[in-house]
Order: C-alpha cells, then sequence, then structure tokens
C-alpha cells in the first residue's frame, strides 16, 4: 500500500495548483488509460525512488455561502485518518487567518506528521517577513514554497520522502485474497458482504451512503481465505456535498488500491448508470481484475433465456474498456450465485499473475503479424522483432520494434486480442507496450 499525502488547507491557498504541479509530467508515473475518465481526486506520484499518492482535499473549499467551521473540522478530521502525511497549505501573501489557526489546531490534535507549506512565496529574499508569523502554528517542518511556479517543491518533498522513509506499512497478508467490493450507493454492497460472511458484519439499509468507511471482513471458502472490503458507496461528484460522503470517494480508491480482485456491483433493476462507468473506470485505470457483478436479478421481471445474453452484450457495449471482465448475475438478498463471486476471483486472480514463456508468446506473435502486418506510417516499414512479458499483476508484455513511435493504439490492441485469444488472461487487464529494439541485441 503506498503512502498517502493529502494536500489541506483553507478555500484559495492554491492547493489545486499545487497539486497539477506535483503531479505534472516531470514526476506523475501514471498515465490515464485510453477511453477511461475520472476526476483527478488523487495521483500516483513519485519523487527520488520513493512512490506515494498525492490527493487533493478538495473538501476543505467551502461548498457553498453558509460556511461553517464545523464542515471544516469534519472534513479535516477525515483527511487525517486517511493521510499519512499532510501537506498543510497557507497562503504566505495573505498572511495568517483566524481559519489557518482553526485548521492547525485540529493536525495537531492528530499524531501524524505535517509539512506547513507557505505557499505563493515566489522570492524568499523578498517575502521572508511574510513567513515569520507561521512559525507560531507550531509545526515541526515548515516549507516557503510556490505552487504555481514549482519554487522550492523539490525541497518540500524532500521531507516527504523523509518521513514516510521512517514509517512502517504494515504487510498485507499474501495467503488472504483480497476483494473490494465498489460500486454507487445502495446497490447491494454490504448486503453480499454479509451474505458471504453468514453475518451482520456491516449496516444495511435502503438509505444511500450508508456505508461509510471501507470495512473488512474475513471469510473462508473451500479452504481459502478471502478479506472482503466493503467500501463506500461512490457518489456522483454533483452529488458529493457533506464532507463525509466527499472522502468516502477517497476510501473507496484506497480500497481499490489494496485490493487482489474488484468486484463492480451493478443495480440490475436500474441498470448501468454514468456513475458505474465512472467507477468502472477508476478501477480500470488502477489495472485491477474487475468482475462485472449484477445484482438483484430477482427482482428483474420477464427475464427468458435470453435475457442474460442481451444484457452482457449491452454491458460490454457500454464498457468496451472492461471486454476482458466477466459478468455474474447475482442476488446478494437470496443468495443466488453469490459464492460463484469467490470461485471466479481465485481464477481471475491465477490469470492475472500469469507468467507466459518468452518462446510461446513469440510463436503466438508471429502468426499474429503473419496474418496482419502493422501497417505503413509516414513511408516506414514497421518491423516487430520479438516480445516479452516482463511482470505480471497485471502482466506486462514489451514488444521491441525498429520504430515504437509509429504504432498506431489500433494495431496494439489488435496484438492484446491476439494474446487473449491464446493465454486466456480472462479478467485481468494486460499491459503492451512498444520500445526501441537494443543495438547490441
Amino acid at each position: 500500500m503506498k503512502p498517502i499525502i493529502a494536500i489541506v488547507g483553507r478555500p484559495n491557498v492554491g492547493k489545486s495548483t499545487l497539486f497539477n504541479n506535483l503531479i505534472g509530467d516531470k514526476i506523475a508515473i501514471v498515465d490515464d488509460l485510453p477511453g477511461v475518465t475520472r476526476d483527478r481526486l488523487y495521483r500516483d506520484t513519485e519523487w527520488s525512488g520513493s512512490e506515494f499518492v498525492i490527493v487533493d482535499t478538495g473538501g476543505l473549499e467551502p461548498r457553498n455561502n453558509d460556511f461553517l467551521m464545523t464542515k471544516i473540522k469534519e472534513q479535516a478530521e477525515v483527511a487525517m485518518n486517511e493521510a499519512d502525511v499532510i501537506l498543510f497549505v497557507v497562503d504566505g501573501k495573505a498572511g495568517l487567518n483566524p481559519l489557518d489557526d482553526e485548521i492547525a489546531y485540529i493536525l495537531r490534535k492528530k499524531n501524524k506528521p505535517v509539512i506547513l507549506c507557505v505557499n505563493k512565496i515566489d522570492n524568499y529574499f523578498e517575502q521572508q517577513d511574510d513567513i515569520y508569523d507561521f512559525y507560531g502554528l507550531g509545526f515541526e517542518y515548515l516549507v516557503p514554497i510556490s505552487g504555481e511556479h514549482k519554487v522550492n517543491l523539490g525541497d518540500m518533498l524532500d521531507i516527504v520522502v523523509e518521513i514516510i522513509g521512517r514509517m512502517d506499512f504494515p504487510e498485507e497478508d499474501e495467503d488472504v485474497l483480497k476483494l473490494a467490493v465498489i460500486g454507487k450507493p445502495n446497490a447491494g454492497k454490504s448486503s453480499l458482504v454479509n451474505k458471504l460472511s453468514g453475518s451482520e458484519r456491516t449496516i444495511v439499509s435502503d438509505i444511500a451512503g450508508t456505508t461509510r468507511d471501507a470495512i473488512d471482513t474475513l471469510i473462508e471458502y473451500k479452504d481459502n481465505k478471502y478479506m472482503i472490503i466493503d467500501t463506500a458507496g461512490i457518489r456522483r461528484k454533483s452529488k458529493v456535498e457533506e464532507s463525509l460522503e466527499y472522502y468516502s470517494v477517497l476510501r473507496a480508491l484506497k480500497s481499490i488500491k489494496r485490493a487482489d480482485v474488484c468486484i463492480l456491483m451493478l443495480d440490475a433493476k436500474e441498470g448501468l448508470t454514468e456513475q458505474d462507468k465512472r467507477i468502472a473506470g477508476i478501477a480500470a485505470e488502477e489495472l485491477k481484475p474487475i468482475i462485472i457483478v449484477m445484482n438483484k436479478w430477482d427482482l428483474v421481471e420477464n427475464k427468458n433465456n435470453v435475457t442474460m445474453k442481451k444484457m452482457k452484450e449491452e454491458l460490454y457495449a457500454e464498457l468496451p474498456f472492461l471486454s476482458y471482465a466477466p459478468i455474474e448475475f447475482i442476488s446478494a438478498l437470496t443468495g443466488q450465485r453469490t459464492t460463484n463471486l469467490l470461485e471466479i476471483s481465485d481464477r481471475i486472480y491465477e490469470e492475472y499473475t500469469k507468467r507466459i514463456s518468452t518462446g510461446l508468446l513469440n510463436t503466438v506473435l508471429k502468426d499474429a503479424i503473419l496474418m496482419n502486418n502493422p501497417p505503413t506510417r509516414k513511408g516506414r516499414l514497421i518491423k516487430i522483432n520479438y516480445a516479452t512479458q516482463v511482470s505480471v499483476a497485471p502482466p506486462k508484455f514489451v514488444l521491441f520494434c525498429n520504430y515504437p513511435e509509429l504504432i498506431h493504439f489500433s494495431y496494439a490492441r489488435y496484438i492484446e486480442n491476439k494474446f487473449r485469444e491464446a493465454f486466456g488472461f480472462d479478467g485481468s487487464p494486460i499491459m503492451i507496450s512498444f520500445e526501441a529494439k537494443s543495438k547490441d541485441i
């Protein structure tokens, strides 16, 4: 699990500008997948060899004109609980503000490291007098920065790396398969957890958003152990008004990152919604194995022997980036086909961690190229020499060729489809990249 670094502060101190520059091309190591979009609430980043997650806690911004201090306290409380390190941003030009004192008081009560970032300091020697008052907030680390002009961001990140380097992060039990149950509120996630665990482990309610935290439930089935992570439902951004609902998104994202397999719960009566697509996109971007689960199947009326097939075709058409994901139809309330999810999870995790021998891989690649050569682009003939699998979880393949920059996305998808036909990878994302052939090979 990567450390989480949260940016907090009062309105208009430059938090979002700082966030955007911290995830810029020179720092960020994760790119968007084609065809998948999501709100930029967080990004995986890297500095000096250390990887962590930067979170823009927009919840500290006022949601409306009725800006109550109680909301600030709720939001700061949740941010502190979720983060490993806090970047507390203040406005060096505007000076110390009473709201800064209020937030600092809340942050000091938590036993977590805080780096006080005095923002909008473009020239330290001319503005050093603007900094002194902030020492009174009493934090060990104070760094004058300019989020807009990227001044001293390296020094700030050096402190982040130093702090997380001293932390001990618990190792997950490798013998337990971790399943994150994700989906929008009221899709039946908690009902599924309760049915699989055989107990009322979580509160089940028809009121959307009952589950505020990610709750772990350990179960055993056929001598195998599973950790089921029941996440808070992810609401549409327009509905994320209260602080707890805002940070439910972050908790769900944390759960996805922890998980070995994601179970995407859909409501069969409601059908696929835009919010379902967004949640699916989040899990897909994290490159996790996914099971698409159509819940409340018992409530669907006028079913016949082709209803499931038609529904699958519609889902794949709407979620083309999850064409590899199996679809299961269940009733969390009655238990219909719920244990199938555990068996499917075992199977697709095996696919997720599967390694293909180089010889067999290149045999399939050669056949694929014979059937469909890479198209000539810009007058240049593209020649793919060979492929190798460089990692698992997810399976990642590198194909060496003479002009990797000329490989079209559609041809990469063609190769992916051929690999899937030959090797399966059911339920698992796979990554394919093209690199220039080394001269000494």
